[in-house]
């Protein structure tokens, strides 16, 4: 039954993150009561359905984990576009997508802003800041800079950055182009930013040894500070599957502790009055957990990182206790643990990555012990291990990553049979040597083993990225199947008897409506800036530059991430200077980008839908968005209906009225818009009210 407790708590989470409306205090009450009276009934009724009132109960838990989770990070959230002068303290440092360092700061203080209203945290990217001050952790900074609301989804139905942001307490996002100052330099700090400061001069350190590319993968693997990452690397270790060595995960954190468990027991078995006499097996096990722990903190403490050292730690407990250490029982642990202190984990590729494929090593490595494995060579058995481990784990997180990321790499597993032996049984130890070298002056000997080593991951992710077939692209899948997937694989690993292989048929349904999934004919940007026609040739985009963001969320999952002029260059878009205009079926939507473009509009110029970026549009005889609709409905999809009707979707009635977006007024339309309906402006009026 433990192995179903971290599902039924999932389901609980992934109702309250699925629902248009946040809970109320009825709704509350009542899933309070619901999980209460199934917690009693589950101790009195008859064993055979004992375990479903326990599971009602748990589903009851997990809705109420996460709403606690998400109310417990409220904090002001900015509500229009900020220039002025930010001042904050530094809490944490790392890249940009556009490969600009970029800080996060709380303590802020915005120009003539109350301190109720201020963002706890806000998070800049610098481009183009000249010399700034060297940035230290817990240092006080100034600088001029744009700042606005975490933007909603790309798309309908796509990633929410307002619920991301909302559990990292990110009140704003934005850029500066001015040079950033340090007000006052970093006095009484809490624990938790020495800790970062540390790491932030140990990672400067590593680089300072270990030049270029290399140095900025040491410190990644040491420190968990990505900032020396630049895209083009990161471009080649996605492209072969290899950038999970980045993250302090699963495998770093159990390489390093299974390192140090190792050592220190056979180190102890060494002495015989020791290995007679103490639980050398015991001791090893709390000396990994202690390691781990401190891996843990170096590192940032990040939700990856959280993960594998509850895992390891749930592994050594278990020898503590006598317990076989890598069971589905363990993973269970795990998992609930993670659930109940992180519930928002859930719905990230991180946690959805990581117990897929520890979940099916487990399970998979469990059932080969039934076997004889006599008639394999000895000398093998270690290779088969690492080449099924691989596959296992790659097979369990390739549907993941492509619904995700949109994108399956062929050539992931023999990228990752080249350099994974190598990072356990050279890199892993060699930074571990390194950092007890370190307080005698002498870690350069174990950096210089390190560099080595990722010479060779980065050599072989730049070989296997650099041919033309690495990678195929796939089309963003509809919600349902994701959940789909995991219930299907959850059957076959949870299930006894020949039941399990209903999980399988569950599978082929998800991948048969996956194959299904369709895109929105027409997408329109939530600044009015940007539209893209679907066509045969791929989706047409109606400008070259210009929210480069979206235009590459949209690409992506249409399974064809061109580049945005490619997919501009496309028919299907009439351009006339700032003006581009689309058909779709018997409808005309025209988009204008700038002021003067749009004073030169005649009413609508013969169209049915008239876009802009501009805050105002005025009255129109037909259906019209500016930037203010936009930015109260979100992302727009339009497709036409069988009928000749429109029917548009926003991102905000996709999303609904949660927590996180509660500070943006949301504009309603109407779901279908037909051409008898009476005149669109009509329609567009009726939308506002």
């Amino acid at each position: 039954m433990i192995g179903w407790v971290p599902v039924c708590l999932g389901v609980g989470i992934g109702i309250y993150f699925a629902l248009t409306v946040e809970p109320d205090a009825l709704t509350l009450a009542i899933v309070g009561v619901m999980g209460a009276c199934g917690l009693i009934l589950s101790r009195i009724a008859p064993v055979p359905v004992a375990p479903l009132f326990l599971s009602v109960s748990l589903i009851c838990a997990g809705f109420g984990v996460a709403k606690y989770r998400a109310e417990a990070h409220a904090a002001p959230v900015l509500t229009f576009r900020y220039y002025g002068p930010i001042q904050g303290r530094i809490v944490q440092i790392d890249r940009s997508a556009s490969d600009a360092e970029r800080l996060t700061l709380d303590q802020v203080v915005l120009s003539r802003m109350s301190p109720d209203w201020t963002p706890a945290r806000v998070r800049v990217s610098l481009h183009g800041t000249g010399e700034s001050a060297p940035f230290r952790p817990g240092d006080t900074v100034i600088l001029t800079g744009h700042l606005s609301p975490p933007s909603g989804p790309a798309e309908p139905g796509g990633f929410d950055f307002q619920r991301h942001a909302w559990f990292l307490e990110l009140g704003a996002v934005g850029y500066t182009r001015s040079p950033v100052l340090r007000l006052t330099a970093a006095h009484d700090s809490s624990f938790a930013l020495r800790i970062f400061a540390a790491r932030m001069a140990l990672s400067a350190a590593i680089q300072a040894e270990i030049d270029g590319p290399p140095g900025a993968f040491a410190a990644a693997i040491m420190t968990g500070d990505r900032s020396g990452m630049d895209q083009d690397m990161l471009e080649a270790l996605r492209a072969s599957n290899l950038a999970h060595l980045l993250a302090i995960s699963g495998l770093h954190m159990g390489l390093l502790t299974g390192f140090v468990f190792a050592l220190i027991r056979f180190g102890l078995a060494a002495v015989p009055v020791i290995a007679l006499r103490w639980p050398t097996k015991k001791i090893a096990a709390v000396g990994g957990i202690v390691v781990g722990a401190g891996y843990l903190a170096l590192s940032g403490g990040n939700v990856a990182t959280e993960r594998a050292f509850i895992m390891v730690a749930v592994m050594f407990v278990a020898i503590l206790l006598n317990r076989r250490a890598l069971t589905l029982r363990a993973v269970a642990i795990a998992a609930a643990l993670i659930l109940v202190w992180q519930p928002e984990a859930l719905i990230g590729p991180g946690f959805q990555m990581s117990f897929a494929a520890t979940t099916a090593l487990v399970a998979v490595f469990g059932a080969l012990r039934r076997f004889d494995q006599s008639r394999i060579p000895k000398w093998s058995r270690g290779a088969l291990s690492v080449v099924l481990s691989s596959f296992v784990a790659g097979l369990a997180t390739a549907p993941i990553a492509a619904a995700h990321f949109n994108q399956i790499a062929h050539f992931g597993l023999i990228a990752n049979l080249l350099s994974v032996p190598l990072m356990g049984v050279l890199i892993m130890p060699a930074a571990l040597l390194a950092m007890c070298l370190a307080p005698f002056g002498l870690w350069g000997v174990g950096l210089w083993i390190v560099e080595q080593g990722l010479r060779w991951i980065l050599a072989v992710a730049t070989t296997v990225a650099a041919r033309p077939e690495a990678l195929s692209h796939v089309i963003a899948p509809q919600p349902a199947v994701l959940p789909l997937i995991a219930l299907g694989a959850l059957i076959v690993v949870l299930v006894q008897g020949r039941a399990r292989f209903a999980g399988l048929a569950v599978g082929i349904g998800a991948m048969v409506l996956w194959g299904q999934s369709t895109r929105p004919a027409l997408l329109i940007a939530d600044t009015g800036g940007l539209i893209g026609l679907q066509t045969a040739e791929g989706r047409a985009l109606s400008r070259p530059t210009g929210n480069g963001f979206l235009a590459g969320v949209w690409l992506e999952n249409d399974g064809n991430p061109v580049s945005q002029a490619e997919a501009a260059s496309r028919p299907g878009v009439a351009r006339e200077g700032r003006v581009s205009i689309v058909t779709l079926s018997s409808w005309r939507i025209t988009q204008v980008s700038g002021k003067t473009a749009l004073a030169e509009i005649i009413g609508c110029d013969g169209s049915d839908i008239l876009i802009s970026d501009q805050p105002e549009i005025g009255p129109r005889p037909c259906l019209s968005f500016d930037a203010v609709d936009l930015r109260g409905t979100g992302a727009l999809a339009i497709d036409v209906s069988p009928s000749g009707d429109l029917r548009i979707t926003s991102s905000r009635a996709q999303a609904g009225e949660r927590l996180w977006n509660a500070h943006q007024e949301a504009v309603r339309l109407p779901a279908i818009i037909a051409r008898d309906q009476g005149e669109p402006s009509q329609t567009h009026a009726a939308a506002h009210q």
